[in-house]
């Protein structure tokens, strides 16, 4: 039998972006080192990742400098400060923030893009936001950023909801419409159902459909492929899942998985030995019994958030029934 697959292909216009310090934040308040950030953007250059997202651009009046990390805001004296050499055309990586509806001063809090070393901005709005998202996506893009259009809690909300804000994203310059799993909830074919969904309300507009998922269930992986499988071409990972909760679809799985040669796993290998899995001293994530059950149940994984938190965190009966009787 040969040694070589010829089954086994790529395609070369599917679009890997880390999101480590912005999704894993959510787990210590954006408090990462400069050094590990920094680490994650080398790694993601020698691994050939297409882009970091490196935070948020929210509002310090919502999220006081006192309280949070300077990656919840993505100052541009911060950005500067850890990627003052930053060159996307040199290193193949461009870098990414989100920014919230409703949590973003984004009239006032994102410059020009010229002025930044930012290229992409990625809009995250629920269903009711999505007058306001559409606004963002307009203005961003015609700051001169990249944009994409992220729906949150896709599956705690009706097919009607969805249909309304696929029908408003669909004339905005975003460059992607992004599927976003967010309390870990999906299956398979509701995968299947939301791509067929997507991607049949952005036909024509050159719009590509990607997928962000939690790993609540242990589902984020198999998702993403599922997801890679349909046609989705802008994939969201993080190293080692770290994530809020949870955690999100691994890098080093997903990179694996693609065989596209121009991904390398060696340095992700390297960054998770010498940064990531050292941070479990000092905060939790991943598929834990708590967060299982919230995305079983379809609930935002707050609540198992701060029950880990609390004096019993191993009592997964008592959190089990402090959850279901609050249905």
């Amino acid at each position: 039998m040969s040694e070589k697959a010829p089954w086994i292909t790529y395609r070369p216009e599917l679009k890997v972006l880390d999101c480590t310090i912005r999704d894993g934040g959510l787990i210590n308040n954006h408090q990462f080192e400069d050094s590990l950030v920094r680490a994650v953007y080398e790694a993601s250059i020698a691994a050939g990742i297409d882009y970091m997202e490196v935070g948020y651009k929210n509002s310090p009046r919502l999220f006081p400098t006192t309280d949070y990390g300077p990656w919840r805001h993505c100052e541009e004296a911060d950005l500067n400060r850890v990627f003052s050499d930053h060159d996307a055309a040199a290193t193949g990586l461009k870098m990414v923030a989100m920014a919230d509806a409703e949590k973003s001063d984004w009239k006032s809090q994102i410059v020009p893009r010229e002025e930044s070393v930012l290229d992409m901005i990625r809009v995250a709005f629920y269903a009711h936001q999505v007058s306001e998202a559409t606004e963002m996506i307009h203005h961003c893009h015609e700051l001169g950023y990249e944009t994409t259009a992220n729906l949150m809690a896709v599956s705690n909300i009706t097919e009607a909801e969805i249909d309304t804000v696929l029908e408003a994203v669909r004339p905005t310059p975003a460059c992607a419409m992004v599927i976003v799993d967010s309390f870990g909830h999906l299956y398979r074919e509701q995968v299947d159902r939301l791509y067929s969904k997507y991607s049949a309300a952005m036909e024509g507009t050159g719009k590509e459909i990607g997928i962000h998922a939690h790993n609540n269930m242990q589902l984020a992986f198999a998702n993403t492929i599922e997801a890679i499988i349909l046609g989705a071409n802008r994939i969201d990972a993080t190293m080692a899942g770290l994530g809020r909760g949870a955690g999100n679809c691994p890098m080093e799985l997903l990179l694996g998985f693609l065989r596209n040669p121009k991904f390398k796993l060696r340095p992700i290998v390297k960054l998770l030995q010498d940064q990531i899995i050292p941070l479990r001293e000092t905060v939790e994530w991943g598929p834990l019994v708590p967060y299982n059950i919230t995305g079983q149940l379809n609930l935002h994984p707050r609540a198992a958030m701060q029950f880990r938190a609390g004096d019993d965190p191993d009592n997964f009966v008592k959190f089990y029934d402090e959850i279901v009787s609050d249905i």
